[in-house]
């Protein structure tokens, strides 16, 4: 079973990315789905549900997070269908590492990725390590994206750059997969983007504020002056003066 971290991370990029990108016209990201990417494979997965007794494991393939860049993101799908999409791979591939996936997202899937999918971009996150890969397709086989001075590596696919960031999402304080934007900017949750709306509108509020006790100090210190000076004219009358 996947760890309260590994679904909620999920969840987190999915956001982020949507976030970033936009509207998904343009793009389609999935979460835990099945990718049926031939025939064969889809009967071996037919046949092993419907086996009362299992002969052998499918090929199953249902990368944590993918996406596939240049299609219509807003069409319902259940899964991916390689050859219901015209043939298109995913373009990126995330993978979170758990103790019992390590071998597999490490070693096994690289070579996947890189061999039958043709992926361009493959990450994998080990929280427990905190150690965060990626990968870049260049000729048949991956290269190691390197990270920057700030530890981030860079998505040419998302236009973005992949980091570890540690604080609260949901409630939950822990190490997360997070993206920044090519100025180095975090790419807010809906939920940081309400906070620092608040946040501005709140200062916006407290600057209008300040600038109204501001308007009332100087108006209640042009009213004592006027009286002043008025008190001035009187006295100087009283002394047959009169004063301009």
């Amino acid at each position: 079973m996947e760890s309260d971290w590994h679904v909620v991370s999920i969840t987190l990029l999915d956001e982020l990315v949507r976030n970033h990108l936009g509207e998904p016209t343009h793009y389609f990201c999935g979460g835990n789905m099945f990718i049926y990417y031939s025939v064969e494979q889809a009967k071996e997965i037919e046949q092993y549900v419907e086996a009362e007794t299992p002969k052998r494991k499918p090929r199953f393939k249902g990368p944590d997070f993918f996406l596939v860049r240049d299609v219509d993101g807003t069409k319902p799908r259940e899964s991916w269908v390689v050859w219901n999409e015209d043939g298109r791979y995913p373009d990126l591939v995330v993978e979170f590492v758990s103790p019992s996936t390590r071998g597999k997202d490490v070693d096994a899937n690289a070579q996947f990725y890189a061999h039958v999918f043709r992926v361009p971009e493959y990450f994998w996150f080990d929280r427990r390590s905190g150690e965060l890969v990626g990968y870049r397709l260049v000729g048949r086989d991956y290269v190691r994206i390197e990270p920057d001075a700030r530890g981030w590596l860079w998505s040419a696919v998302l236009g973005a750059y992949l980091g570890v960031w540690r604080g609260a999402y949901r409630g939950r304080v822990w190490s997360w997969l997070r993206l920044w934007d090519s100025e180095g900017q975090l790419v807010l949750t809906r939920e940081e983007r309400e906070a620092r709306a608040e946040a501005q509108a709140q200062q916006e509020r407290e600057r209008a504020e300040r600038e109204r006790e501001r308007a009332e100090q100087a108006e209640a210190r042009a009213q004592q002056l006027q009286a002043e000076l008025e008190q001035l004219r009187e006295r100087l009358r009283q002394q047959g003066i009169e004063a301009e």
